[in-house]
């Protein structure tokens, strides 16, 4: 479907370049002297990165439908991940890098979403938020809660997150796979 600037909202994906990108955010421009045009911030919805790219006002592109699907991750087969969509069961093979650097918090049975344009998976969208047990770390400091500092901790997955010095091992904490920070302890 062929859109121009006007019709710009933040969220929408077009195709540039033969890549399809997400529109972050874009301003339109009227300068004093010159043509009108439009300044956006664009997420190459493939590899992740962040371009920013000046579009002449009235400026035709094609937009790209972006198909978002809540899917289950049942296992790794080594360098791919298997993903099940829940309204058919159809399995899904994904490769590592298509997930990105937060596919060291895939945990089984996790649910994600498998954003696809035209067949072709362009990646996997994780929880902003999960919740693991720490595996790994040195034993923790009782009484040691204002000292600020913080220890790394292996959690089940694989993952190092640092965490505050009087968590142990068999915690459960919850992290921002965004940022790769520790939010906070998980009680019950």
């Amino acid at each position: 479907m062929a859109i121009d600037t006007s019709d710009f909202k933040n969220g929408m994906s077009i195709i540039q370049d033969g890549k399809v990108f997400q529109i972050v955010e874009f301003q339109h421009v009227k300068p004093g002297k010159g043509p009108a045009f439009v300044r956006t911030k664009l997420k190459d919805m493939r590899v992740g990165t962040t371009v920013e790219k000046t579009f002449r006002a009235g400026e035709k592109m094609e937009q790209a439908i972006v198909e978002r699907r809540d899917m289950q991750y049942l296992y790794s087969t080594g360098s791919d991940f298997v993903f099940m969509d829940t309204e058919d069961y159809d399995q899904t093979e994904i490769p590592k890098d298509a997930i990105g650097p937060a596919v060291k918090y895939l945990k089984e049975n996790m649910m994600v979403t498998v954003t696809t344009h035209d067949g072709v998976i362009l990646g996997v969208e994780m929880p902003t938020f999960v919740e693991l047990e720490i595996t790994e770390t040195d034993p923790g400091l009782r009484g040691d809660t204002a000292s600020g500092g913080g220890k790394p901790a292996t959690l089940e997955t694989g993952a190092v997150v640092t965490v505050p010095l009087f968590l142990n091992v068999g915690d459960k904490i919850k992290v921002d796979t965004r940022t790769d920070t520790y939010l906070g302890r998980v009680t019950g």
